[in-house]
């Protein structure tokens, strides 16, 4: 789809007629990402996950140690323990964002176990 004209002051990249990439508003980047494949457990979804998280925050302008706030969403709570070991060795130490996670009966694609929401400073 092509870049349509945006309100003063709202930057969205990777623009579809249901979502975009990141948005951007008030110095803030604003994301949802989910599993690059539905393949795999909680924690190597995760992993791709915030691969992708990270790429796409260094498009935009930002990066994992200006994450203000986080939402996951699992699945199972069981993998709960799985998916904090990732995210710990993933977010830069003294950086960690507030952070909640929810338990939710099932994602877009039945296979994903896991799905973020973020916030982050732009730099």
């Amino acid at each position: 789809m092509a870049d349509l004209p945006q309100p003063s002051g709202i930057e969205r990249a990777g623009t579809t007629a249901r979502y975009s990439d990141y948005t951007v508003h008030g110095g803030v980047v604003y994301c949802v990402e989910v599993p690059p494949s539905a393949e795999g457990d909680a924690a190597t979804q995760t992993a791709g996950m915030l691969a992708s998280v990270e790429q796409l925050l260094a498009r935009a302008g930002s990066g994992k140690d200006r994450i203000l706030l986080a939402t996951l969403y699992l699945t199972d709570m069981a993998d709960y323990a799985a998916v904090n070991a990732v995210w710990d060795a993933w977010v830069p130490a003294g950086t960690a964002p507030s952070r909640a996670c929810v338990q939710v009966l099932r994602l877009a694609d039945p296979g994903w176990k896991v799905e973020i929401v973020l916030q982050a400073a732009r730099a």
